[in-house]
């Protein structure tokens, strides 16, 4: 992500320290840092493409409006046990001629998702904590003519933990999307279908399971994040879908970012 492929980094980003005092952190904080990323073209796809891009570091501590290791939201309502905000989201691009599976299809534009987000912590200690997080995403496409492609659900339990100065996450879930979204992604319009790729619409329902694990670390002015994500489609609505070539996928990403300016 940021916008398309290093919105990724956030898996490993989400993972960042567990609040210090408040009083001992900046309203906000910038730098400018480098990634690198490797992705599967789709969950279920059997190819992989790797990124190197820059990565914008920004964190902002408001009362409302915040940017930091759970994402950039809009927090609404926010108490000790739960509170709710507004989140998004993205997945990158995939040229059709490049995943041999959807060879002669249009591309698959990058997507943005936006919206509500209900976290619950279920246990919260100096060091560590255990929260239900339950987000709903409606989804439209990256490109000059945007359009909405459904919603999707991921309902999840994090944890999150440090050692030191090291900051520990993981994370699993589940995923459901509307009968559009997984289309998008899963369908076979009838005149892109061939011997070896039928036509396909995909339904709505389960989409899988999804598990995040990542680290990060503040050396000064330098931060440091990682993460490695495990997904898979077994058992999903759309699994009958020709584009599925396995069940299972591996992301992972690395980052180092220099914090150059603070408030």
């Amino acid at each position: 992500m940021r916008f398309i492929p290093s919105a990724w980094l956030c898996a490993a980003a989400r993972f960042a320290a567990l609040p210090a005092a408040a009083e001992q952190q900046p309203l906000w904080e910038a730098g400018i840092g480098l990634s690198a990323l490797t992705l599967p073209h789709y969950r279920g796809s059997d190819q992989n493409q790797s990124w190197l891009l820059p990565l914008p570091f920004f964190v902002y501590r408001g009362e409302i409006f915040r940017a930091d290791r759970d994402g950039a939201r809009a927090v609404f309502v926010d108490s000790p046990r739960f509170d709710v905000d507004v989140s998004v989201g993205a997945t990158a691009p995939t040229r059709g001629d490049d995943n041999v599976a959807r060879r002669g299809m249009p591309e698959l534009a990058g997507t943005l998702e936006v919206g509500p987000n209900v976290n619950w912590r279920l246990i919260k200690e100096r060091d560590w904590k255990l929260e239900l997080r339950l987000p709903v995403h409606a989804v439209f496409t990256l490109q000059r003519e945007s359009k909405a492609i459904g919603w999707t659900m991921q309902p999840n339990v994090n944890l999150d933990w440090r050692v030191r100065d090291w900051n520990f996450g993981a994370q699993l879930g589940m995923l459901a999307g509307t009968r559009r979204y997984h289309d998008y992604f899963y369908g076979v319009d009838s005149r892109y279908a061939t011997a070896e790729r039928p036509a396909y619409s995909a339904p709505g329902g389960w989409s899988g399971w999804r598990f995040t694990t990542g680290v990060s670390r503040r050396f000064g002015i330098w931060w440091f994040g990682a993460f490695v994500r495990a997904d898979s489609v077994a058992g999903a609505s759309f699994e009958a879908s020709p584009l599925i070539k396995r069940d299972h996928n591996l992301s992972a990403g690395v980052a180092l970012s220099w914090v150059f300016a603070q408030s």
